[in-house]
């Protein structure tokens, strides 16, 4: 296969933690012909003409990079997305019409899971009403001090992508018991992740003292998990979401939290940036970040490493890995 021409849209920031050096060299000598945009405050109108002078068959796209216009180039073949929600890039259309696209894939993965682990923990100990109590008001423990353990917890995990598949892996060493509630599990996920199926969203939610949701953002599942589901809860569980915030009805959610009987650990929301003055702050039982998940600034090489390599692949006419087809498209936040 001949090596094709490559336009890297990367923003400064962009470029220097995803490509700190020797990986943007590396990217810079991938092909010959190889270009590099910054695209910092540039429209999606002058965007799409760069794009057309450039003419490339390769593009790597990263947040910044405006959406591609409706009419490309027959001559750009793959994006190579170095994020996750491909939908603010590409249309189905373009999927459709044959244009090849990867993203990050499974390659974050882990350190997602890695923030759905520390909000397990920070709720079960109830680190965020301590954290109150002795930064403001001098507290120490008095008595009895309510907290609990991950080991031989009830968990339950709903939606079951690679997020989820590793943090299975992690809490492995918990000796927990999990139940999953996603459509695509089946007994061969059940033998190969230790992990049994839940037969409804209402009996994994009653039957779980940790509820880990990360299930997909589609249609289906927008405001799916509500108040009924939420006070099926057993009380003093604890309620995760490092998926993606409008699954959870946010009214219901500042309904149970209010009451205290229910611990959170919420990294994404409905409308972000979260308000200042949005009823879920200040609650000792919520433990709140800023939908930063991941990938954490030091592993988004992690995102790059794969990048790499598919583009590697690509020019050797070999399999890529995570393709966004337009059945997965479908399935995608």
């Amino acid at each position: 296969m001949s090596t094709p021409s490559l336009l890297a849209v990367l923003t400064p920031f962009e470029a220097e933690h995803f490509f700190p050096e020797p990986l943007l060299t590396e990217l810079r000598t991938l092909v010959p012909d190889f270009r590099q945009l910054d695209p910092t405050g540039m429209c999606p109108a002058a965007f799409a003409e760069t794009l057309a002078t450039a003419n490339p068959e390769v593009l790597l796209a990263s947040w910044k990079t405006p959406i591609l216009p409706a009419t490309i180039s027959p001559r750009l073949r793959y994006v190579c997305y170095l994020a996750g929600s491909i939908k603010t890039l590409v249309t189905r259309e373009h999927l459709e019409r044959g244009l090849l696209l990867t993203n990050w894939g499974g390659s974050i993965s882990r350190v997602v899971a890695e923030c759905a682990l520390l909000h397990t923990l920070t709720c079960l100990r109830r680190a965020t009403h301590w954290t109150f109590a002795m930064h403001q008001q001098g507290a120490w423990k008095n008595g009895r001090t309510e907290a609990a353990s991950l080991f031989e917890r009830r968990v339950g995990i709903h939606g079951f992508g690679p997020v989820a598949r590793e943090f299975v892996r992690l809490i492995r060493p918990f000796n927990c018991t999990i139940t999953v509630f996603a459509p695509d599990v089946d007994s061969a996920y059940e033998r190969e992740y230790g992990i049994k199926r839940a037969a409804s969203l209402e009996a994994l939610f009653a039957g779980s003292d940790v509820l880990v949701e990360l299930a997909p953002l589609i249609p289906a599942t927008t405001g799916l998990i509500d108040e009924k589901l939420l006070r099926l809860l057993p009380p003093g569980a604890t309620f995760v979401n490092v998926g993606r915030g409008a699954v959870v009805n946010e009214a219901a959610l500042v309904t149970i939290a209010r009451e205290g009987k229910i611990q959170f650990g919420l990294d994404v929301f409905a409308h972000e940036p979260l308000a200042p003055d949005h009823p879920l702050r200040g609650l000792p039982n919520v433990f709140l970040t800023p939908h930063f998940a991941g990938p954490t600034t030091d592993r988004y090489p992690d995102a790059t490493a794969q990048a790499l390599r598919n583009l590697r692949a690509f020019t050797r006419g070999l399999p890529l890995e995570a393709i966004i087809t337009p059945e997965v498209y479908d399935r995608s936040t």
